[in-house]
């Protein structure tokens, strides 16, 4: 039996929205990508962003839940030293309150539907977004029986090296190429020579890019953007080169190193086309994202396409 997938958003032309009400069908993605094209047009890549990972990624002070996807990127280039965010009303429920002049940051949530086709029995799988608005507790006052931060092992302690030795279905790494790629035919991840990297974070941050376009392989993921990709250009290309640079961001940031990649005119425009063009592409790139790195971590999350 075939399986579909699609997004789509929820009730009859209105999305919900916990603490501001509703906004218009669409404007979840709209609003995502309008505040990373803002991002962009400063010269701020999030993505590539240094990680701040001592006090561990952000996370929901109430739920102690981490925020994952294209949340993670939004809340950390926030630039807040606690990783801790909560709703209006949770910071209510608290006792507290949000301090006058603070602005929201806006996170997503998807959760998974499943449908049947009354004729074929065909199953297809969709995901329902939702926006919230959330607030670091530092923007707070009154806040009662707030957890102090404190070091997350899982992320401190979990070497680059470590990561890449403990890959679920590794591909082969072969080092000694003129630049780094990997090979969807043969399956094999490319690498200059460590000695050819500046520094350490350097080569990890590389093999964990070429590492993400591994897990689209049809013997792991099977990421149609991998698979189906017409070449430099195309839109699954960049869409592809999107999620293999988020994953390597993930993947940086779980290890506790920097992501080093170096920004340009032609990149940050580059990037600022593709969302223009494309509304859905950064929300979708970051959820495919995530999924990669839980692969090459060893990790299992029942969250939906997006969260």
């Amino acid at each position: 039996m075939n399986t579909k997938i699609e997004i789509k958003t929820e009730g009859s032309g209105l999305l919900s929205h916990p603490d501001k009400g509703s906004v218009k069908r669409g404007s979840v993605y709209e609003q995502i990508t309008d505040r990373i094209i803002a991002m962009l047009e400063k010269g701020t890549v999030p993505w590539q962003k240094p990680w701040k990972v001592s006090t561990g990624l952000p996370r929901n002070l109430v739920s102690k839940k981490p925020y994952r996807g294209m949340n993670v990127f939004l809340l950390h280039s926030m630039s807040y030293e606690s990783p801790f965010w909560l709703t209006f009303r949770q910071a209510k429920e608290l006792g507290g309150s949000v301090k006058k002049g603070e602005k929201s940051c806006p996170v997503i949530f998807g959760k998974r539907q499943e449908t049947e086709d009354e004729i074929t029995g065909e199953k297809s799988f969709y995901t329902v977004l939702r926006l919230y608005s959330v607030f670091n507790v530092s923007q707070c006052d009154g806040l009662k029986n707030i957890p102090a931060p404190v070091e997350t092992p899982v992320t401190v302690n979990t070497t680059a090296a470590d990561i890449v030795a403990l890959m679920p279905k590794r591909p082969e790494i072969k080092h000694g190429l003129a630049k780094a790629f990997y090979s969807p035919s043969t399956d094999i991840v490319a690498m200059p020579d460590r000695a050819r990297f500046e520094t350490e974070a350097g080569y990890f941050a590389t093999l964990f890019h070429e590492l993400t376009h591994s897990v689209g392989h049809p013997s792991r993921l099977n990421r149609p953007t991998l698979t189906e990709s017409a070449g430099f250009g195309s839109n699954p290309y960049c869409k592809e080169e999107l999620i293999a640079e988020m994953g390597a961001a993930f993947l940086c940031g779980h290890a506790g190193i920097e992501n080093t990649i170096q920004n340009s005119a032609a990149y940050l425009q580059n990037w600022l086309e593709q969302l223009q063009n494309d509304k859905t592409l950064i929300v979708q790139a970051a959820a495919q994202a995530q999924k990669a790195a839980d692969f090459i971590l060893g990790t299992k999350f029942e969250d939906a396409l997006v969260s």
